[in-house]
């Protein structure tokens, strides 16, 4: 399977490599690359800050094809200016995709999106998190229809992709609901699983064909790693 095809295209479990030790995630990746149903691997500060994304990308590279996403949590929030920049350097790095929380405004999402088209790297667009606090609803910062607005500009710019809520499988029908009136057949990817209290099983029922459940602690805390993702890919 070349890393084009796995993570965008079936129901999967990817890796979330939230850790600081890079011989720790590098065993995470050895030990669940070639189980059926691992789809690929997110990548944040955590790794990349102390060792850099080019140092971590060819370190899973030593193992898989499988693709690569880069969550810089969170990408999408400065200037329009800087998308530019921001995408070349997760190109240059050998990234397969990125995912960006545009939540500083359309002009932001617009360019960001667009500068991540220009270099050929696919976006997955996000706009509601699993955790509370977040919308006005909630006594969060954010209007309540901002994830709405986020989603909807993004496909209307050609975006398939998109981060929502595992946690939240009421939310994730109604965001599915939402892009499918927009002609868009979303490709849903879930953090929130498991220790976040999310259902693997709940989470893709609500998601529909196209699902990505991104799972973190409940691997790398794991005293089997290769055991625990074997498990996690039956409740797909």
């Amino acid at each position: 399977m070349g890393r084009k095809d796995g993570v965008f295209k079936m129901k999967t479990i990817i890796p979330a490599l939230d850790v600081d030790d890079l011989e720790l995630a590098e065993k995470i990746v050895k030990e669940t690359c070639k189980v059926k149903g691992i789809g690929g691997y997110k990548v944040g500060f955590s790794l990349v800050i102390p060792f850099g994304l080019k140092k971590v990308v060819q370190t899973i590279r030593k193992y898989t094809e499988l693709p690569i996403i880069y969550d810089h949590q969170k990408a999408g929030t400065d200037i329009p200016d800087t998308g530019e920049i921001f995408m070349k350097v997760c190109k240059d790095a050998g990234v397969d995709a990125v995912i960006i929380f545009p939540a500083m405004g359309p002009v932001t999402e617009e360019e960001w999106i667009k500068a991540a088209h220009g270099v050929g790297l696919k976006v997955i667009v996000g706009g509601e998190m699993t955790h509370s606090g977040y919308l006005a609803n909630d006594n969060g910062f954010l209007n309540d229809d901002t994830p709405t607005r986020i989603y909807t500009i993004a496909a209307n710019l050609g975006v398939s992709d998109f981060v929502v809520p595992g946690n939240k499988p009421d939310k994730i029908l109604e965001y599915k609901v939402l892009l499918e009136a927009l002609d868009v057949k979303p490709i849903f990817y879930s953090p929130g699983l498991v220790t976040q209290g999310g259902s693997i099983s709940e989470g893709g029922k609500a998601a529909g064909k196209h699902w990505h459940a991104i799972v973190g602690r409940a691997l790398y805390q794991a005293k089997d790693i290769k055991k625990a993702a074997q498990e996690l890919v039956k409740e797909l």
